[in-house]
């Protein structure tokens, strides 16, 4: 299994498109999301959601009709 990035959403979107991706069978990741939440700046990183390589395509396509 090699991960692949679909995209970087602020926290709350990424764990949305997630449990969009999983609702569709297709697993997913979410990378960064505890990221300098000691700090404050939790809100200001990128989250990454992360699929395997085999479903790239069929991820990717659904995030951008989704969007």
């Amino acid at each position: 299994m090699a991960l692949v990035e679909i995209g970087r959403f602020d926290r709350q979107e990424a764990f949305i498109v997630q449990s969009r991706l999983e609702a569709e069978g297709i697993p997913s990741f979410v990378f960064d999301a505890g990221a300098s939440i000691a700090d404050g700046s939790a809100f200001l990183i990128p989250v990454r959601v992360m699929v395997d390589d085999d479903d790239f395509a069929a991820a990717r396509k659904l995030v951008e009709t989704s969007a």
